[in-house]
């Protein structure tokens, strides 16, 4: 049932309240991470901003949510190594209790690279960071969900846990592994009142991809590819993320809300076979 008051959370859509949450979002010291706590933080979860090398940009995201009104603390660690996601899980426990939203945001392209020509540790290093540096982290969170008796892990995939990406193999492998980790975790945790589900960006205009967005006849040969005539911005997918973190979304579990513009009805055929 939403709370009475639960419209009057400012800058967020109607009924979402996640006041008294603890929430994780790895790799939120920019891009869409950065969106998606800032987001969370205005649902009026306590957030902590997590980051790996980029440190003073985590601080500035911190205190802009703290400049506005929320609660933020920063954390550091690699999520591609188990024992530094386990030093990062012990200090928000310590700093703001046990977790009960956890979203796997950090993650990696990696290099352009053809199977067969490529560097084995290249694909390595995608993967690591890709798909298993989600499972150290859910791994940690429903160890401390399970006792709590709620918790909501998202996983942040991509269009590409559906469509192949040439000279991206590692990537669309990360991405659709960790779909169906999404699927197989929510099963196994359903008796526990934990919900797992995951979110597909298609392209969203960050920083990262400017050198698409900001070059006239990329844009326009990546807006052919969206059925929207427009590339999506990191709120879509902050408000997504959102919605899947609280009880509006409490009978949803095991699949990916796709957030692509329509990239996956491959708009080429609009006009025709």
């Amino acid at each position: 049932m939403v709370e009475e008051n639960a419209n009057k959370v400012p800058g967020v859509r109607v009924g979402i309240d996640l006041r008294g949450k603890v929430a994780l979002v790895t790799g939120s010291s920019s891009g869409l991470g950065m969106e998606i706590a800032k987001y969370l933080a205005k649902a009026g979860a306590t957030v902590a901003i997590h980051y790996h090398s980029e440190k003073q940009q985590a601080d500035q995201v911190a205190a802009n949510i703290v400049g506005n009104g929320g609660k933020a603390v920063v954390f550091g660690g690699d999520v591609s190594n188990k024992s530094e996601v386990e030093s990062i899980f012990n200090s928000i426990d310590e700093e703001l209790g046990s977790i009960d939203i956890l979203v796997n945001n950090a993650g990696i392209d990696g290099k352009r690279e053809l199977c067969g020509d490529d560097n084995t540790e290249d694909w390595e290093k995608v993967i690591a960071i890709n798909l298993m540096g989600p499972y150290y982290c859910a791994r940690e969170a429903v160890k401390r969900m399970k006792k709590s008796g709620h918790g909501v892990i998202i996983n942040i995939t991509s269009v590409h846990e559906y469509l192949p990406w040439s000279g991206y193999t590692a990537y669309c492998s990360a991405k659709a592994g960790l779909s169906m980790f999404t699927k197989t975790l929510a099963q196994e945790v359903s008796d526990f009142g934990i919900r797992v589900v995951a979110v597909a960006p298609g392209a969203i205009k960050t920083p990262i991809n400017k050198a698409v967005w900001g070059n006239p006849d990329t844009y326009k040969d990546l807006l052919e590819k969206i059925a929207m005539p427009r590339m999506g911005e990191p709120i879509d997918i902050a408000e997504a993320v959102t919605f899947l973190a609280s009880d509006m979304a409490s009978y949803i579990t095991g699949t990916t809300l796709v957030v692509d513009g329509g990239m996956l009805l491959y708009p080429a055929f609009k006009h025709g076979g």
